[in-house]
């Protein structure tokens, strides 16, 4: 440990003039990173899960996880759908590591939970009993699975849990909304940085050039949709929804959510050109399938913006290829965090019944808690 020592959680002296009181390190979670040493826990190959916490830190009794999409897909197709055999991997990665970080893909996901305690110092304003969601990813998240996830089928994203996590006073955690369900809630937080990052780009872009063209890949999915609602809001002039399969074109096209709907393998580079057609100003990536970097670079016009919202994306893949493309196009990375990402979706889930009407059928919940 390279802060204090795996003894010492909840004890001795904070030190320092950073947030909360405590010093950098302690602030982003170094002292809880067994190995290797002096990376931070997101980097960590094994974190400390003890549940004593420091002055700065929050402990959270945990009711549900989030695999994020590429992670669960990776899971599902390496077990061939088992469910057993699924639950034992997931167990087996917590147990291991410490945290849900899924080695192949390199992703984990979310969670929501009850605060248990908060220490004197902590930053993040949230107090025991309230119910919230992690808005930082499970693959830096202290985590702790105490009931062998006897609750979960292992048939979805979503796992209900118990067991404890530890946010650090650089975390980030949101109070759930009264007025959803737990699950849509969940579902919704997890996503939440695509939107506002596809409205922050689309309002610069008009801002600079006129009302852009944006394509989103993966269009029927959580983020897509969020994306796709975004995008019109923030004054997209057209907005194009790509799917994969006949049921989800027709799916999206029933909502309205897109101009235009096209179905293409994201993954084969042509085909995506050819279904998007005239090359777009902005395209929006949310697929949870590796491989989608190319196509999504050629249907983008000369000058125009790429996001890759998606944990599958290879980032050498997409920079390589814009070079060997000759494609002159800014290539941006959602790193998940946009200020206010949280409200943000949750305003568009309430105000746009086709976006919670799509959410619902993913999460199954739409009643009262």
């Amino acid at each position: 440990m390279s802060d204090g020592g795996g003894g010492a959680h909840g004890t001795g002296d904070t030190g320092g003039t950073g947030t909360g009181g405590t010093d950098t390190g302690t602030a982003v979670g170094l002292h809880r990173v067994l190995e290797p040493a002096g990376v931070l826990p997101q980097a960590a190959l094994r974190l400390d899960p003890d549940p004593r916490i420091r002055p700065d830190e929050v402990r959270i009794a945990v009711e549900r996880l989030n695999l994020d999409a590429a992670s669960y897909r990776q899971l599902r197709t390496a077990h061939r759908g088992d469910p057993d055999a699924i639950r034992a991997d997931v167990l087996r990665i917590v147990r291991e590591r410490g945290k849900m970080h899924n080695p192949v893909t390199g992703s984990g996901g979310m969670l929501v939970g009850v605060v248990d305690e908060a220490g004197p110092a902590s930053p993040l304003g949230l107090k025991p009993g309230d119910r919230v969601a992690t808005l930082v990813s499970l693959t830096l998240t202290p985590l702790s699975v105490t009931d062998g996830l006897a609750r979960w089928d292992g048939l979805s994203e979503q796992v209900p849990a118990e067991g404890h996590a530890i946010l650090f006073a650089r975390s980030i955690a949101a109070v759930l909304p009264g007025d959803l369900p737990v699950p849509l809630a969940l579902a919704v937080m997890d996503v939440c940085g695509a939107p506002a990052l596809t409205r922050r780009v689309v309002a610069s872009r008009k801002a600079e050039k006129g009302a852009p063209v944006v394509a989103v890949l993966g269009a029927a999915g959580k983020s897509g949709c969020l994306s796709l609602a975004a995008a019109r809001r923030a004054g997209a002039s057209r907005v194009i929804g790509l799917v994969p399969t006949a049921e989800e074109e027709e799916t999206l096209s029933a909502t309205g959510l897109a101009d235009a709907v096209v179905r293409a393998d994201a993954r084969d580079p042509v085909a995506v050109a050819a279904a998007i057609g005239e090359p777009v100003d902005v395209t929006v990536v949310c697929v949870d399938v590796p491989g989608c970097e190319h196509g999504a670079i050629l249907a983008t016009a000369p000058g125009g913006t790429v996001v890759f919202f998606s944990m599958a994306t290879s980032f050498p893949a997409a920079a390589l290829g814009a070079e060997g493309l000759a494609a002159d196009v800014t290539m941006l990375i959602g790193n998940g965090y946009v200020p206010g990402h949280a409200d943000a979706a949750l305003d568009l889930v309430r105000s746009e019944p086709a976006v919670r009407a799509l959410f619902t059928s993913r999460t199954g919940h739409d009643s009262a808690q």
